[in-house]
């Protein structure tokens, strides 16, 4: 089932969570197999999936046969490749809508674009039950619909998440059929997702690809870590370019190619070059430059401009999941980063 307007107990405290919410798995069929229906047979191959959750995942397009949609009543053959996306997700509470403004970018039956600011969360987690984007998302489609309660309210697909203090692009899926489709993209990493962000110090090389697992860090669970030999974690795998160099630290450019927990943010520090007032990851003290008075109030006064990762997800693309068009979004740097480059690129200019 999509990511339905239900609290996720699997969350960080602070909201956080991985940018990739669905994952798949794949089952081939034995040799020996006899034509079975293919509701029935996964009804007995997975565990806590009934027949009826498995026949609604086959008509929403979240099982694939031999990469193709198929019916519930589709008979199994010997070496069949059987595709299964699921939810990671567990749920919890309904979530209760709430009036939150929302910067509504794109909106049809099947997508909605929203620029989302730094600072909220987007699903209820611990420690944030309310005042989250899905809350404010609930809300949104109740007023919309004044039949819709919170017992009816739609199912509403959240197929990818970014940190509550980054600020950017987001695209939901308004039907069953749309989360198919964008987790689908996501996983097969066809989804196009452009970040700007400001990091600590001058990276030498214009363009770069950072290649290294991502997973919970081993002695603080709450933050993650890099883990190149790739024996622990997921892969990850993040491009980034310079657009401007400012001496003590970089305008960049990301782009993913996986989307994991942090994954940006945990890259840049891997390659020592931490966000830009990134409390989690130290880059909220001063990471290049002498500390003398002069520039430590500049910093200082810098921090207090943008008191957040220096982090914002810019661009979004996918194929839309009805029409099989390319979309394709932007967003403009919000205030603080459009400040924060300002006031390094007239430190530089002084100096």
């Amino acid at each position: 089932m999509p990511g339905a307007l239900k609290q996720n107990d699997e969350l960080e405290e602070s909201g956080e969570s991985s940018e990739e919410l669905y994952e798949r798995m794949n089952i081939t069929v034995d040799k020996g197999q006899e034509p079975f229906r293919l509701d029935k047979f996964l009804a007995g191959r997975m565990e806590n999936a009934s027949r009826n959750k498995i026949q609604q995942a086959i008509e929403a397009g979240r099982i694939l046969v031999n990469n193709k949609i198929v019916q519930a009543n589709y008979k199994i053959r010997p070496s069949d490749n059987i595709i299964i996306y699921s939810e990671k997700q567990v749920h919890g509470e309904e979530i209760i809508p709430e009036k939150i403004p929302l910067n509504i970018v794109y909106e049809d039956d099947d997508v909605m674009i929203i620029n989302k600011p730094a600072g909220l969360v987007v699903h209820p987690a611990s420690g944030n039950y309310t005042g989250t984007l899905i809350n404010g998302v609930a809300y949104y489609l109740q007023q919309k619909n004044a039949a819709i309660n919170e017992e009816t309210l739609p199912r509403f697909g959240l197929v990818h998440r970014i940190d509550k203090n980054t600020s950017g692009l987001m695209v939901l899926a308004k039907t069953e059929k749309a989360v198919a489709s964008l987790a689908k993209q996501f996983f097969d990493h066809t989804v196009k997702r452009q970040y700007m962000a400001v990091v600590w110090g001058d990276i030498a090389e214009e363009t770069g690809t950072i290649i290294a697992h991502v997973g919970r860090h081993k002695r603080f669970r709450k933050l993650f870590d890099a883990y190149p030999e790739g024996d622990y974690g997921k892969e990850a795998i993040t491009h980034y370019k310079v657009l401007e160099r400012f001496g003590y630290v970089t305008l960049v450019q990301c782009i993913l190619e996986t989307g994991r927990t942090h994954q940006i943010r945990v890259h840049m520090k891997y390659i020592g070059h931490p966000l830009f007032s990134d409390e989690t990851y130290g880059g909220d003290k001063i990471v290049k430059g002498t500390v003398f008075s002069k520039y430590k109030q500049f910093v200082e006064n810098c921090f207090e401009i943008c008191p957040r990762q220096a982090l914002h997800a810019k661009t979004i693309g996918f194929i839309h999941p009805t029409t099989k068009k390319e979309m394709l979004f932007e967003s403009e740097l919000p205030d603080d980063m459009k400040k924060l480059i300002e006031k390094w690129r007239g430190y530089i200019t002084s100096d």
